[in-house]
């Protein structure tokens, strides 16, 4: 592939950045450590079929149906003892005497009198006696187990953790549908079988770890789909085994991990929903996860400083995304503020620090496009996308300028020009303008020319974008940018044109001092990500942009961008502080035009409506209670209302139930404001396919839950 000076993410594997000499030693063992048996139970443990988007669906079981009129726990374990207890009692106190005989009459009263005469059959009366004792304390059983519900307490304590203790000890699969035996690659037979030998062999004795069999079986689905890669692949299982088919950077997993991921679904858990009568039966108390089928509508978060949008998002999401990165199923760029850790530098393939002299990598400013009208619309969308009030409706007009000044330089010299030339050219310096018409008359750019000389007709007029344009470019003509955006450094430049392989990309933006600059650079990378998104051809790899914080970089564009990223294999996640740094035209848009929302402990009302107004209504059944006092007017039954009022300190009074189904609000923007707990947030999701979930309280601390 011909790379015009760019980065090329094929040199990773002969030209690796630099990391540390040796990863930071983790803290705890990964979840997986993909050795011998601990590894063949993760592969065998069955996923959810069927269950509802955002599910964990590692060993997921579905809840049993709804009972509504089920007996607390604990009340039921009390009853059952207190009847235990009384049972026992009435025995004690029959046997001992206390009752008198009364009990015995049944007894008695159905055998002969000479059976307890002296000299009579006394035996039979013996054996007849214990035979009644036995009816008896059966009777006893069953009158008092129906008041204390022992079948009850057998069948939830007794029975059902038996059931599943046999079924965690079911036997091994059979071989060809186990899939340590990986059965699609036998089942092209030959020397497919072979290789899925040694990938068993492999697995089982601890040498294959979770992110390998993920790589390898991506590696076949792509033979499956361009069969002249079989020998290929073949000869490299046969050769390296679980090493084969490797990601350029040549890891083979991360040294450590923060969330638990399970890469046979492509799933990475955030945390668990709340027992809460707000969430709906089937989703309490069940793992959520994310996958690329969710984050591929989009997601945007919405939760004030730390609410954990970092720590309980976006960090588990780029980890989950760079572990797929290397088995060749994701590109991840991660955007974020210098000293906030989204993820490792060993986790990367390529690290941009933007303001930092000692950065291996630029960033391109024209996303590494070689057509001019592509390359002025994503810079304009980054310069001025922000500024809706221009004349021609935002960022149009200086799309236009820019591609009058960016179509015959690039003409003349092969190139775009740096950001010190293009500033020259948009303050319209005699000396630039004067030496680039010279250029194009000798090269007879007719066509280019003319473009030149409108953009000069142009300059100065009221309501010309040359000069707003100016002065964004000069933000980033500063020294501490002086080799970023060096259009001349070839290789060293990263461009989000790259998205069609497999790369890990992180880009820190200035910390500090340079607020502006980093809210134009986002809103670049932002544009030149969804239009480079779109253009793929290989759209089995998914693509996603992380953006740490999002503020004042939603513009009109940007949302037609993100709407269409569902459709091609890509996604975006946005995390805001506050709904108040969204143009108040483009909060409702925002929301809708994502499939994923999350809104963090700490919203406002204000915020709480936008997101209540998104989510709607449903029906629900309510009861209302009603306690009117009953007025006895016999004696007997006044007398004894007095004495249950005496009692109890209350009038007797009789209930009337009044049931009935009312439209509310999912989550009212009250509720939102003040009824989420800290480390919780409400999240709703959506697939591409258009299955959705509705909003549910999510506790995302972590081991909340667990």
């Amino acid at each position: 592939m011909e790379t015009d000076g760019i980065f090329d993410p094929r040199d990773i594997g002969s030209n690796p950045p630099p990391r540390p000499a040796a990863p930071p030693k983790p803290s705890a063992p990964p979840l997986l450590s993909g050795r011998g048996e601990a590894f063949v139970d993760w592969l065998r443990t069955p996923r959810a079929v069927g269950a509802a988007p955002g599910t964990w669906k590692f060993a997921y079981r579905p809840k049993p149906p709804e009972e509504p009129d089920r007996i607390p726990g604990r009340q039921l374990v009390s009853g059952a003892l207190i009847s235990l207890v009384c049972g026992w009692l009435v025995w004690s106190l029959c046997w001992n005497g206390y009752l008198g005989s009364y009990w015995l009459w049944p007894l008695l009263l159905f055998t002969p009198d000479s059976w307890r005469e002296e000299g009579g059959s006394q035996e039979l009366f013996v054996w007849s006696a214990y035979i009644y004792y036995v009816l008896f304390a059966l009777l006893l059983v069953v009158v008092f187990g129906r008041l204390g519900r022992w079948q009850e307490v057998g069948r939830r304590y007794v029975l059902a953790p038996s059931r599943r203790l046999m079924e965690q000890q079911a036997p091994a699969p059979n071989p060809e549908a186990d899939p340590v035996e990986w059965p699609e690659l036998r089942a092209a037979g030959g020397v497919a079988s072979a290789a899925a030998d040694r990938l068993a062999g492999e697995a089982r004795a601890g040498l294959m770890s979770d992110v390998d069999h993920a790589r390898i079986a991506r590696a076949w689905e792509s033979v499956r789909v361009h069969p002249t890669r079989f020998a290929a692949f073949i000869d490299a299982v046969q050769r390296l085994g679980a090493a084969a088919c490797q990601h350029p950077s040549g890891m083979r997993d991360l040294p450590a991990r923060i969330a638990r991921h399970d890469l046979l679904t492509r799933q990475v858990r955030i945390g668990v929903t709340v027992e809460d009568v707000r969430n709906p039966y089937q989703h309490r108390g069940v793992g959520v996860a994310l996958d690329p089928d969710l984050l591929g509508t989009s997601l945007v978060a919405v939760g004030p400083a730390g609410s954990g949008k970092t720590a309980c998002l976006v960090r588990p999401v780029v980890e989950s995304l760079c572990l797929q990165a290397l088995t060749g199923q994701a590109a991840v760029v991660a955007v974020g503020a210098a000293g906030v850790v989204l993820a490792p530098d060993y986790a990367f393939d390529v690290i941009v620090r933007i303001g930092e002299t000692g950065s291996r990598y630029g960033l391109d400013l024209y996303g590494g496009t070689t057509d001019p009208d592509a390359a002025a619309g994503m810079l304009a969308e980054g310069l001025v996308g922000d500024l809706t009030a221009l004349e021609g409706g935002g960022s149009r007009r200086a799309a236009a300028v820019l591609a009058q000044l960016l179509g015959p330089y690039r003409a003349i010299h092969g190139r775009f020009p740096s950001v010190p030339e293009l500033r020259e050219l948009l303050d319209g310096s005699p000396a630039a303008l004067g030496a680039l018409r010279s250029a194009l008359e000798k090269a007879g750019k007719d066509a280019q020319l003319r473009e030149l000389n409108a953009r000069e007709r142009q300059s100065g007029r009221p309501g010309d974008a040359g000069a707003l344009l100016a002065d964004r470019i000069a933000l980033l003509d500063r020294p501490a940018f002086t080799t970023l955006f060096d259009s001349t450094a070839g290789d060293r430049l990263f461009s989000l044109r790259a998205l069609d392989h497999p790369l890990r990309v992180r880009i820190d933006l200035p910390a500090r001092g340079h607020t502006e600059t980093s809210r134009v650079l986002t809103r670049l990378l932002l544009a030149q990500f969804t239009e480079h998104a779109a253009a793929r051809r290989d759209r089995s790899v998914f693509a996603a942009l992380v953006l740490d914080d999002a503020s004042h970089t939603i513009t009109a564009e940007a949302l037609r961008g993100i709407q269409r990223l569902r459709s091609v294999g890509a996604g975006a996640v946005l995390t805001i502080r506050t709904l108040e740094e969204v143009p108040e035209p483009l909060r409702a848009p925002l929301l809708g035009s994502v499939g994923c929302r999350m809104a963090f402990a700490g919203v406002t009302t204000w915020e709480g409506a936008r997101f209540a107004e998104v989510w709607g209504k449903e029906w629900v059944e309510t009861r209302d209670v009603t306690n009117q006092q009953i007025i006895a007017h016999e004696p007997l039954t006044r007398a004894s209302h007095v004495v249950r009022r005496i009692v109890t300190g209350r009038a007797v009074t009789a209930e009337s139930v009044t049931v009935r189904k009312v439209e509310r609000e999912r989550w009212s923007a009250s509720e939102l404001a003040h009824s989420v707990p800290a480390g919780h947030a409400v999240i709703s999701l959506t697939t591409v396919r258009g299955e959705r979930v509705p909003p549910l309280l999510v506790d995302l601390r972590p081991g909340g839950g667990l």
